[in-house]
């Protein structure tokens, strides 16, 4: 008889994704939300208040949302027939469009890979095939192609109750269901490490529609056994020493890489996120990394990894941790290069790391910290980007300043420099050097006073008009007791976007000012406190902002993450949010995901005409469940996307979106 973990009404490696730990922020900073009441209690109100009743008193209540719609409607900057919102087993795009499915997990990427069989997983095969629930999505043209060129992917997280055959035992106690999952053979751990890390794989259209070449020279594979190196002030320091690797250079592997970004010299940087649920056993007693893992959450065990492999267990490798929680740099042009952990940029659960060219040539990163009462962050190259010399750039992320937000009532914000010596990071505060403030960035930035968010995830800047957009997706753990004057939304379920200006326009700034762009959820409920248009429709609102893109036309869309029955009564999606004009904060539905999906990348070719969108999870349990009355797994999935296969499980998948007879998307 197989022995089963006991049972859990949600699986283990979905909750962490959900989890994103137990909030151990401990400093008594400000929190975002607390900012923003304090800042429209102040003068929001009155000003709003005054401005309507001035406007009321000549207009009816009528004329003015119907005046309001027809300028928004006039003024958007997207042209497409809405998609209706809902809930099944199927991918819908917007009228006009097709959504074709270009890679699956397991799909072969080399000329000798061989085809995918869910039943005879390997680690060998899994090696050579697309990996697992793809999340961000990059494309790097060759040659200067919007049409041929390599597409990256990250590989976030495994979920084996939806991979492997014959793991799951469905118990039913008192009416309700839930599982019992086996432990993972060696083997199975194996086949969930090879099907981690990112994919680099050469694509080309043709005759409007994508296709992956397998015999591309510059295809590649990264896992969680890849050789990487640590590079940057943190390279070769003691905490990052471990028995296998004394010099504490030499690194295997990249997990849980969220989103990323694309640089101006065309390399792949991923970004490592959620890793405490890879560590699992106790630090020996008294150990120094104690309070560090604390703070992020380790060891959380959503993983059996441990049980395999040394380096993943507390006690027979306690500084393992320190060498994950990084940005990765991989140059995608040499396929046999070493992809490098640019310590510099900081160690937390990094979301996404998207790039702009500031005025005097620097290059800046924008990073946000994805748990409940963490950080936004940006890092600024020391060196100047040579647009004339791709080798120039390769070291530019191992030498520049890491900063931190903290925002202010009247609506100003500065980046607080994160710089051993500075301010509170000195010996006093257990700091010996700029290594160690990095190992710990989130205590670095808790001294320093930054301002406590509500997950912040993708971070986008916007070449056309300067702004940079902030996702901040949801804050369930905010007690209502704590709802006073100062506090806008107990329990902030939906999530909001922040949009953000920097000085003179100067990305490198290191002040500017700050603006709620959206207050999320549905805002024909009035306790939610949503702000979208009135010309947003019943299928344009969304909850959960998580993935964003800017278009070349300086368009913002917003993928989600977290919607369902429960939460909302639709799945995630891809929405159209005007952020100009009189159609601000009016919100188009155009893409939404099968049944227990996220919505990940997005990403916009460079001529606008294809849009890309990876779908994670699909046909995960998650509340579902509930909602459903029955798990979702292996034998027996709320949906059988994209194959609709009796002999194939659910598999995540990225899509490429094309305009019907051609052009650019939503224009």
């Amino acid at each position: 008889m197989t022995e089963h973990r006991s049972p859990d009404a949600r699986f283990r490696t979905s909750l962490l994704e959900e989890n994103e730990g137990p909030a151990n922020n401990p400093s008594e900073n400000r929190t975002m939300g607390e900012i923003i009441a304090a800042r429209f209690s102040r003068r929001g109100f009155l000003k709003g208040s005054l401005a309507v009743s001035a406007i009321a008193a000549t207009v009816s209540p009528l004329a003015m949302i119907a005046a309001d719609d027809a300028r928004a409607a006039e003024g958007s900057a997207f042209k497409f027939d809405e998609l209706e919102a809902g809930i099944d087993d199927k991918h819908h795009v917007a009228p006009g469009y097709d959504a074709d499915v270009l890679l699956r997990w397991g799909d072969p990427l080399f000329a000798d890979s061989p085809e995918f069989d869910p039943t005879k997983q390997s680690a060998q095969a899994q090696a050579k095939q697309f990996g697992y629930n793809n999340d961000y999505v990059g494309y790097i043209p060759l040659d200067g192609s919007a049409e041929h060129g390599l597409l990256v992917v990250n590989h976030e997280y495994t979920n084996p109750h939806l991979m492997f055959p014959g793991i799951v035992k469905i118990v039913e106690k008192d009416g309700k269901k839930s599982a019992e999952v086996a432990p993972l053979s060696k083997e199975q751990v194996d086949v969930e490490m090879a099907a981690h890390g990112g994919t680099i794989v050469e694509i080309r259209k043709d005759g409007g529609k994508w296709r992956v070449i397998r015999d591309g020279k510059l295809n590649r594979r990264i896992t969680a056994n890849t050789e990487m190196a640590l590079s940057g002030p943190v390279a070769g320091h003691d905490r990052v020493k471990t028995n296998a690797d004394p010099s504490g250079v030499k690194v295997f592997g990249t997990i849980n890489n969220c989103a990323g970004g694309v640089t101006p010299w065309g390399t792949y940087v991923m970004s490592e996120e959620n890793i405490h649920g890879y560590f699992s056993g106790e630090l020996p007693e008294g150990h120094k990394e104690a309070a560090n893992y604390k703070r992020l959450g380790i060891p959380e065990g959503a993983y059996e990894w441990g049980a395999h492999y040394d380096r993943f267990s507390l006690a027979k490798e306690p500084n393992e941790p320190n060498r994950f929680g990084w940005i990765v740099e991989v140059d995608v042009n040499d396929p046999a290069s070493v992809p490098r952990k640019r310590t510099a940029m900081g160690r937390f659960k990094h979301e996404g790391a998207e790039s702009i060219v500031a005025k005097d040539g620097r290059v800046v990163f924008y990073l946000g910290d994805d748990e409940r009462f963490d950080y936004v962050y940006k890092f600024v190259t020391k060196g100047m980007f040579n647009a004339g010399d791709r080798a120039a750039n390769k070291d530019l992320l191992d030498d520049g300043t890491l900063h931190v937000a903290k925002f202010a009532e009247d609506g100003s914000f500065e980046w607080m420099p994160i710089v051993f010596g500075q301010g509170p990071l000195t010996a006093e505060n257990g700091f010996a050097g700029q290594a160690d403030v990095l190992i710990e960035t989130r205590r670095a930035a808790d001294l320093l006073g930054a301002t406590k968010m509500d997950r912040p995830e993708d971070i986008q800047p916007n070449a056309s008009n300067g702004k940079v957009y902030v996702m901040l997706t949801n804050n369930s753990k905010r007690k209502a007791d704590q709802v006073d004057a100062a506090n806008p939304r107990a329990e902030n379920a939906f999530g909001h976007i922040i949009e953000i200006v920097e000085d003179e326009g100067d990305f490198a700034a290191t002040k500017g000012k700050w603006e709620v762009l959206l207050k999320c959820g549905d805002p024909s409920v009035a306790a939610v406190g949503a702000t979208f248009s009135t010309a947003t429709t019943a299928h344009g609102w969304f909850g959960m902002p998580d993935n964003c893109a800017v278009d070349s036309a300086g368009r913002l869309w917003v993928a989600t993450d977290g919607q369902g029955p429960k939460a909302t009564g639709r799945t995630d999606g891809l929405w159209a949010v005007d952020t100009e004009g009189s159609a601000r904060a009016t919100s188009k539905l155009f893409f939404r995901v099968p049944i227990g999906a996220e919505m990940c990348g997005p990403l916009f070719a460079p001529d606008d005409q294809t849009a890309f969108v990876a779908v994670q999870h699909p046909g995960d349990g998650g509340e579902d469940w509930e909602a459903f009355g029955r798990p979702s797994y292996y034998e027996d999935l709320s949906t059988r996307w994209p194959d609709f296969r009796p002999d194939m499980p659910v598999r995540p998948a990225v899509v490429a979106i094309t305009k019907q007879g051609g052009g650019k998307i939503a224009v």
